[in-house]
């Protein structure tokens, strides 16, 4: 199948779910973003990013790396298992030399 025949038969495909679903009429479906989409979802499911990268016939799992880089979900979900240090934050007291120093100029 060529690409100019996937992106004719998703189009088709497109118009018949839109009957359904009309948001899809004003969205902007092609190949590329069913096949980010996948991988998104296949990442945010757990799929491993080797895994995804061969589904994906890349040459390198650090192909699929821009997907982890892309997904603001995960590093949200990843933000909130951080606690907050438990040091108490020292105000900063500049030397006496320093203040001598910045007085004089």
């Amino acid at each position: 199948m060529t690409r100019a025949n996937v992106a004719q038969r998703l189009k088709l495909a497109v118009e018949v779910a839109s009957v359904k679903h009309v948001q899809l009429k004003t969205m902007s479906v092609s190949p590329h973003i069913v096949r980010h989409s996948t991988a998104m979802s296949l990442l945010q499911s757990g799929v491993d990013p080797c895994e995804i990268a061969l589904w994906l016939g890349h040459e390198s799992p650090s192909t699929t790396h821009m997907y982890v880089e892309a997904d603001l979900a995960m590093k949200e979900r990843a933000l909130a298992r951080l606690k907050q240090p438990e040091i108490k934050q020292a105000r900063y007291r500049a030397p006496k030399a320093l203040l001598a120093f910045l007085q004089a100029l």
